[in-house]
């Protein structure tokens, strides 16, 4: 679309409010767009995808700022270096003092900074991924988390087929193709507007990533289980666990958060689902989890964490979280993997899953629980994926750690997930 002075001033404000607020980037950014209904879905677009392009190269944006590092500088550097607009484009937002910054800013070198401000990483995070990565395969996936994450769906096959909905979203104008992996899975080019076409609203499909959606298919519940989704949230995988069971047996949503569940109502209700069953809990430690133990088939506990495998969608958050707060969140994840463990029944089936890149949020918390609790065992995650038909780029499969999944953008285009697969004995 045409770059416009009133763009600029919106896109300009808008990342000067980023920057200041301590909340997450898209509530703030769609709390400014419900206060300016007159920008259009194209101008949205435009100033959405301007103020992440800032969020996700921070650091080396900065270093073109020089010693003036503004949200201004910052996004006239972004616009220029980044999304290609070229200084006749420009112009009409420059001053002549900016107008001779920003030459030289396009002028530095990304290759002369240190590798942590090349890659946009801050300097604790460049350190940890370091440490299991090696430095082409960190920049490979340094460069996966700055791209925007396509859009994907996840099919109901309670109520149509991969093939008829494809069909359909094509015929209506929307690029569709398969997903990598995931049976169910659908990836649309851009970002177009599907909230209010017919298949989204009498539940046909849902907004999920497709690395998301793997997670349910290595949980893969059965007709008439009792199954549990531990931390629910709005229930994502929630619907996915249930269309697996053919909405036949016994799902518990569980979550600490009523806001959360409350955004699961209306997505249950065009699901066609008739075996979900939401339920607050006070903590992992709540009465409903003491009356089930023993009793599941399967559960999925989808920890809280830091978030750093969604940089694609929240790069915000690489400048939110802090070795401090990881810290805190490794011992929830410790005590809700505990609890989440005494509702499985034996030869019962336990997923650990999260969407951080960082191995003390992943391996060392599963490696630290089997260590303590000998009933259970590592199951392949590859091997089962496999046997569903869905096989896995660059699954290792050699030893106890191989037998986790490790998604990556850079890989496998979906977030970041890990996974670990145990069964009691």
């Amino acid at each position: 679309m045409r770059f416009t002075p009133t763009l600029f001033k919106h896109t300009e404000a808008l990342l000067a409010e980023l920057l200041r607020s301590t909340f997450p980037a898209d509530l703030v950014v769609s709390r400014y767009f419900r206060q300016h209904r007159e920008l259009g879905h194209s101008e949205r677009g435009f100033v959405a995808e301007s103020v992440y392009s800032v969020l996700r190269r921070k650091r080396s944006l900065s270093a073109r700022c020089f010693e003036d590092v503004t949200s201004r500088r910052l996004l006239l550097a972004s616009l220029a270096c980044v999304q290609g607009l070229n200084r006749r484009e420009l112009d009409a937002v420059l001053s002549e003092t900016e107008g001779k910054w920003l030459a030289q800013a396009k002028a530095v070198r990304l290759d002369e900074l240190p590798p942590a401000v090349r890659l946009d990483l801050p300097d604790w995070l460049y350190e940890a991924l370091s440490t299991y990565y090696a430095a082409p395969e960190l920049e490979a996936l340094a460069g996966g988390l700055k791209q925007p994450a396509p859009l994907d769906l996840r099919v109901n096959p309670l109520k149509a087929g991969r093939d008829e909905v494809l069909i359909r979203l094509n015929a209506d104008g929307l690029a569709a193709e398969p997903c990598r992996y995931s049976p169910l899975g659908i990836r649309l080019a851009g970002k177009p507007s599907i909230s209010r076409h017919p298949l989204f609203l009498d539940g046909s499909f849902e907004v999920q990533d497709e690395g998301s959606q793997l997670l349910g298919f290595l949980v893969q519940p059965k007709r008439g289980e009792m199954v549990a989704d531990f931390c629910a949230g709005a229930g994502g995988k929630t619907l996915l666990l249930g269309a697996l069971m053919h909405s036949q047996g016994r799902l518990y949503a569980f979550d600490v958060a009523e806001k959360r569940l409350a955004k699961l109502k209306p997505r249950l209700a065009r699901s066609g689902l008739s075996n979900v069953h939401p339920a607050r809990i006070e903590s992992e430690k709540d009465i409903k989890i003491k009356r089930l133990a023993g009793k599941l088939d399967r559960v999925l506990v989808d920890a809280p964490c830091s978030g750093l495998g969604t940089l694609r969608r929240n790069p915000d958050l690489k400048w939110r979280q802090t070795p401090e707060s990881v810290a805190e969140l490794i011992v929830k994840q410790a005590a809700i993997l505990h609890a989440a463990s005494t509702l499985v029944k034996q030869g019962g089936r336990l997923v650990y899953a999260t969407c951080s890149l960082l191995d003390v949020e992943n391996e060392s918390v599963v490696s630290a629980f089997l260590a303590t609790h000998p009933e259970f065992v590592s199951l392949s995650a590859a091997q089962l994926l496999l046997d569903q038909g869905i096989e896995m780029a660059g699954a290792e499969a050699d030893g106890e750690v191989g037998k986790r999944l490790r998604l990556l953008p850079h890989r496998h285009g979906t977030d970041g997930f890990f996974a670990a697969v145990m069964e009691r004995r």
